[in-house]
């Protein structure tokens, strides 16, 4: 890989992972668009090291309380609004974990194609529109039940189709459940952070095993640069959700999902 292609690549993942775009299709797509060779699952997984390395970073001193109240809720010494935003965040991993393990190689295999995507980026868009105009938008994140956190676990695990956006699954759920769009944004990031880590942990321990130092050199530059994306991307996209709303993304969608069937239908 050259650096024009680590750039672009690290560029692509960084904007996409926390925008209700989809970064897996994108990641697909520029390789196949521009000619280059697939730059490999182990590319793919130092990039989303670099996005969790962002979404770690911003929201530490969150993390921080949440893992102290978490703590102490286990050890019976309490349990505040905190320590269930916590367990929110655990429980709601749980239905994703179960099915990509169940249906991992049906997904890659079978799923993994540019009509799926297609077809994805435009349902998922539309219903990104009407959460994003129906929902009442009065609740925060603190306010989630068990029931919530279910509804918006099974959108995160519906988001392994390639071209939905777990980032947008996971609003647009919490936004039908009546979130506030920034309230929606902070969960669902909050919620990438162990789905990004099951998916990437055992990958990246593999691949460290085996290469050599000049393998590793990409895979730094891209986490560096994917990461530092993805960091700029959270700030400015919480910052202004409120005012441009998710009408901006759905169109894009729109736009995409044409496209796509354009070129491969």
């Amino acid at each position: 890989m050259d650096f024009i292609q680590i750039l672009t690549l690290a560029l692509v993942q960084g904007i996409t992972e926390f925008l209700p775009i989809s970064s897996s299709a994108h990641l697909i797509l520029v390789p196949v668009l521009t000619g280059w060779q697939d730059q490999g699952l182990a590319f793919d997984v130092a990039v989303h090291v670099g996005t969790l390395s962002a979404v770690i970073i911003y929201f530490r001193r969150e993390l921080i309380s949440m893992t102290q109240s978490w703590t102490a809720s286990v050890t019976g010494k309490g349990f505040d609004a905190e320590a269930k935003l916590a367990w929110a965040v655990l429980f709601g991993t749980i239905p994703v974990g179960i099915a990509g393990l169940l249906f991992k190689d049906f997904i890659a295999g079978e799923l993994r194609t540019p009509v799926v995507m297609a077809s994805s980026t435009l349902v998922f868009g539309l219903l990104l529109w009407y959460g994003d105009a129906k929902g009442k938008r009065i609740r925060d994140e603190y306010s989630l039940n068990w029931k919530d956190v279910l509804f918006i676990g099974i959108a995160q695990a519906l988001a392994l189709i390639p071209g939905t956006s777990r980032s947008g699954a996971t609003m647009t759920a919490a936004l039908m459940l009546g979130l506030s769009r920034t309230a929606s944004a902070r969960f669902s990031f909050l919620l990438s952070i162990p789905v990004i880590i099951l998916a990437g942990g055992l990958e990246t321990l593999d691949y460290m095993k085996e290469a050599s130092l000049s393998d590793l050199q990409p895979l730094m530059l891209g986490a560096l640069l994917s990461g530092t994306t993805a960091y700029l991307c959270i700030h400015y996209f919480l910052k202004l959700l409120d005012r441009i709303g998710m009408l901006p993304f759905v169109i894009y969608r729109l736009f995409l999902a044409a496209f796509l069937y354009l070129m491969f239908a």
